[in-house]
């Protein structure tokens, strides 16, 4: 008897020990569990939080490509959603910085007496922004030997070797405008003083160089940009005071863009759009990276006097072309 409630003493002891065990397995597996999960929110937390700093860093990307794309066609696509090309400035790395922000069309000014009908002969008026410049010479060759006239809206440069590109421009007949002495768009149009002092100070430059009082201006970037700190009409208005004519564009080359184009498709860009018009005032640019506007030039003469158009120069019996019309500003 005394050996049977031994064996069942030794048998309760066995199974404590086993149940103590699976307790404590138990409670390893269960604690592991819980190390092991709280190891993986850590992680997880972790990633989270990178992810959210890569996705803010993904949308203020995105906002502010979306912000430079909205001030790009802000006041584009009145008559064909063109962004236009005239940016440049005197220093090539302006000229990227501010292109997103000059966005007159390059096309599309069509008031409908100018729009052309069957029979109609196309007046081209071939206007070079943005000089002198290296090339300035090799464009006034091409044109002499064309024996075709153009109108060149200059900057100011008192270098030795271009004050007689100026002079070059007016003895061969062609038309002398204005587009800014500086052509820095920041300077210019900071205040209303500071564009008067740009435009004085290269109408005075201009009429001690050549003895010109020029007549015509073209504004930085047109008369239709998003950089200008004042309202453009001032500037209009006060280029109505003193008696000046200013001219956009209803073609454009497309040489002022970013993108460079071939000599071909600069001459199917400007004939694609002159056809449809009676008068067309084309922007070409001068420049120290615009040889493919030098190669063009030949060519593009010659196909539109192939379709029987006049190339001219502006003066007085120009039909205007403007963005911003100057006879409603008061």
């Amino acid at each position: 008897m005394q050996d049977k409630d031994s064996e069942v003493l030794n048998y309760q002891r066995k199974r404590r020990k086993r149940i103590t065990k699976i307790r404590y397995s138990i409670i390893l597996i269960v604690a592991g569990w819980i190390v092991l999960s709280m190891i993986l929110v850590v992680v997880l937390f972790v990633k989270m939080t990178s992810l959210e700093h890569k996705l803010d860093q993904l949308v203020t990307s995105s906002s502010e490509q979306n912000t430079d794309q909205i001030n790009a066609g802000a006041a584009a696509d009145l008559n064909g959603g063109v962004i236009a090309e005239e940016t440049e400035t005197t220093e090539e790395m302006q000229t990227e910085m501010t292109w997103d922000k000059v966005t007159p069309p390059a096309s599309g000014i069509s008031d409908e007496d100018n729009l052309a009908s069957e029979g109609d002969i196309h007046k081209v008026y071939l206007t070079f922004d943005n000089v002198p410049s290296e090339h300035t010479s090799e464009i006034l060759d091409v044109l002499q030997a064309y024996g075709v006239k153009a109108t060149f809206f200059v900057n100011g440069n008192q270098d030795e070797e271009m004050l007689s590109v100026y002079q070059r421009i007016v003895d061969e007949g062609h038309t002398l405008g204005m587009n800014s002495y500086s052509n820095q768009y920041s300077v210019i149009y900071q205040s209303e003083d500071a564009f008067e002092q740009d435009y004085m100070t290269l109408k005075n430059f201009l009429k001690q160089t050549t003895g010109v009082d020029s007549l015509y201006y073209r504004f930085p970037g047109g008369s239709s940009n998003l950089i200008s700190n004042v309202p453009m009409d001032y500037f209009i208005h006060y280029l109505n005071t003193q008696g000046i004519i200013y001219y956009d564009w209803n073609v454009s080359a497309g040489d002022g863009a970013s993108t460079a184009y071939t000599s071909e498709e600069i001459v199917e860009n400007v004939t694609d759009d002159v056809v449809k018009y009676k008068t067309s005032v084309v922007l070409l640019h001068d420049g120290t990276d615009k040889s493919a506007t030098v190669e063009a030039l030949g060519p593009l003469i010659e196909a539109l006097e192939g379709m029987g158009a006049q190339i001219l120069p502006i003066d007085e019996d120009t039909q205007v072309i403007q963005y911003v019309k100057a006879d409603t500003v008061e």
